[in-house]
C-alpha cells in the first residue's frame, strides 16, 4: 500500500502483523474491545534481544507518513516520513510497536524564513481539518470551536497550470486496530478523489474501505452494506460523510478517532484559554506539567489556575527563594517562561496519551537549553511510554547536532528556483560525490555553510548537493 522511499536504506514496507511476538493488550476506546495476541514461543520470529534494546512498547496511535502536492509554497509531491531508516544512530529512542516497525519520536524541519517549511505542517493542519469541520459545524464547544478554524486549501500560485489543478493528500496512519491509508485530492473546496484503504494489524489483511471520484461512489469491505446519499454535497468529504451518519459504526469510530483526538496543532492564538481547557480537564496534565518545570530547573515549586468571571482565568506561579514562598501573576515572569505555559499542556497531554503533536517554530522565546529538554523528552523511551511524536519547526541550531537528533529526524525545506518548496531529509542528501552525510558531522555548521542546500539566511536552495532519487 505504501509508495516506495526515494533512499534504499529506507523502503517502505507494507504492515504485516507479527503474530509471534509479545502478548500485547489493545484497548480500543469505543467498543472497550481487547485483542489477545498469543506468542508461539517454537515459532518466534521476534529477537528479544532486539526487544530489549528498543523497548516492545504498547503503541495504538501514530502518524506514519504525509504526502502533499500543489499547497500554497509545495508545487511537486513531496512526503514527510515518521518511519525510521535503518541506520546505526540513537537506536534506544526509537519507538518499536508490536509488529517490529520503528517510528521516529520527533522530527524537526529546518529552513529559512519564507522557505516554506511552515506550509508542510500546515498541509497536514488543513487535511485534518477538512475532515473535523463537517463533524463539529453545529457545536457550542469552544475547544472545538478553536480548533476548527478554517484553513483555506490553495493550490501553488507561481504557475499557470497548477492554479487550475487540484491539491492532493496522502496520509497513512495507524491505530490499534489498523492501519489506515487516506488519499483526498481537492480543488477550490471540491472533493475530486477520495479513497480509503485498511491493513488490519491482527490479521494482516489488506482491504480497499471506499472509493470516490466526480461521477461514482463505491463502499467496499468493512462498508459494504452502508448507504450514501444521492444528494452528498461535491465539497463534504466522504468520511466526514460516514462519521456523521455511521457514527456508531467500529471502523468509522477507528479511523475519524485518529483525526480527532491522536493529532493536535498547537495554537498561540489564545495560550491563556488553552491552557486553562487543559488543565481543567487533567489532574495528570498538571501533574506532569509541574514536574517538567521542576527538571528544568525555572525556580517554580507549584502553580494554580484561578477562574474568573467571564470564562477567564488567571495563572499564579509559587517561588521559593531561601525558604521565603512568593507567588507571581504569569504575566509578570519572562516571555520565555508565559511560552512555556502555554506549550507544556500539550506536551504533557501528547505524552500521557501517546498522541501525535505538531508545533510550528516550537523554538520561539524559548531558551536552548529548555528547548533540548523537550526534544529529549520525547526521545527517552522512559519518559516517553506511550510512544508520543513530536512534529516541529525551527531556526534554533544549537539543537542541531548528533547528539540531540537522529539524520532522519532532521529535515529541511527550502525554495528551487520556481518558488517551490523543497522537502527532503538529512539522511536522503548526498553531496556532488554522492557521498552521505556522516552520523558524527557537524550538522549546524554545515547547515550554516549552505552544505545541505537550504541556506537559513537564503530563501532559495543553493546547488550543493542532491537527495537521493
Amino acid at each position: 500500500m505504501r509508495k516506495k522511499l526515494k533512499d534504499a536504506n529506507r523502503k517502505y514496507k507494507v504492515y504485516n502483523f507479527v503474530e509471534n511476538c509479545r502478548n500485547v493488550n489493545y484497548n480500543i476506546k469505543y467498543e472497550k474491545i481487547s485483542h489477545e495476541i498469543v506468542v508461539k514461543n517454537n515459532e518466534t520470529k521476534y529477537n528479544k534481544d532486539i526487544g530489549k534494546k528498543f523497548g516492545l512498547m504498547e503503541v495504538n496511535k501514530m502518524l506514519c507518513q504525509f504526502t502533499v502536492k500543489n499547497f500554497k509554497s509545495i508545487r511537486d509531491e513531496v512526503t514527510f516520513d515518521m518511519q525510521a531508516a535503518a541506520i546505526s544512530e540513537h537506536e534506544n529512542r526509537i519507538i518499536k510497536d508490536v509488529d517490529e516497525e520503528l517510528y521516529l519520536p520527533v522530527s524537526a524541519v529546518y529552513g529559512p524564513n519564507g522557505g516554506g517549511k511552515s506550509n508542510v505542517l500546515e498541509a497536514l493542519h488543513s487535511l485534518v481539518t477538512k475532515i473535523l469541520r463537517p463533524l463539529y459545524a453545529t457545536s457550542n464547544n469552544e475547544e472545538i470551536a478553536m480548533k476548527m478554524k478554517k484553513l483555506v486549501i490553495e493550490p501553488f500560485a507561481f504557475d499557470e497550470g497548477t492554479r487550475n489543478e487540484p491539491t492532493e493528500f496522502e496520509l497513512f496512519f495507524r491505530t490499534a486496530m489498523a492501519e489506515y491509508r487516506y488519499e483526498l485530492i481537492v480543488k477550490k473546496e471540491v472533493i475530486e478523489y477520495e479513497r480509503l484503504d485498511r491493513i488490519k494489524l491482527e490479521t494482516g489483511r489488506k482491504s480497499a474501505l471506499f472509493e470516490r471520484d466526480e461521477d461514482e461512489i463505491t463502499l467496499k469491505g468493512a462498508f459494504a452494506r452502508l448507504k450514501t446519499s444521492d444528494e452528498l454535497s461535491d465539497t463534504l468529504p466522504l468520511l466526514s460523510y460516514l462519521g456523521i451518519t455511521y457514527s456508531k459504526n467500529e471502523v468509522v469510530q477507528d479511523v475519524l478517532d485518529w483525526f480527532d483526538e491522536e493529532i493536535d496543532f498547537l495554537n498561540y492564538g489564545n495560550p491563556m484559554q488553552e491552557l486553562r481547557m487543559a488543565i481543567s480537564k487533567s489532574e495528570d496534565v498538571k501533574r506532569l506539567m509541574l514536574q517538567m518545570i521542576q527538571e528544568m530547573d525555572l525556580d517554580i515549586v507549584d502553580f494554580r489556575v484561578e477562574e474568573k468571571e467571564n470564562d477567564r482565568i488567571e495563572v499564579f506561579t509559587k517561588h521559593v527563594v531561601d525558604e521565603y514562598e512568593a507567588e507571581l501573576n504569569l504575566f509578570d515572569e519572562s516571555s520565555g517562561t508565559k511560552k512555556l505555559f502555554g506549550l507544556l499542556p500539550f506536551i504533557a497531554k501528547s505524552l500521557l496519551r501517546g498522541t501525535t503533536l505538531v508545533i510550528d517554530e516550537l523554538d520561539a522565546k524559548i531558551h536552548p537549553v529548555l528547548l533540548k529538554y523537550l526534544i529529549m523528552t520525547f526521545s527517552n523511551m522512559e519518559k516517553n511510554k506511550k510512544g508520543a511524536q513530536l512534529i516541529f519547526t525551527s531556526h534554533d541550531l544549537s539543537t542541531m547536532n548528533s547528539e540531540v537528533f537522529r539524520r532522519d529526524e532532521i529535515w529541511f525545506v527550502a525554495k528551487g528556483n520556481r518558488q517551490n518548496s523543497k522537502l527532503y531529509s538529512l539522511v536522503e542528501f548526498k553531496n556532488k560525490k554522492g557521498e552521505s552525510v556522516r552520523k558524527d558531522a557537524k550538522f549546524d555548521k554545515q547547515y550554516l555553510e549552505g552544505k545541505y542546500g537550504a541556506d537559513p539566511y537564503l530563501r532559495k536552495i543553493i546547488d550543493w548537493g542532491t537527495v537521493n532519487g
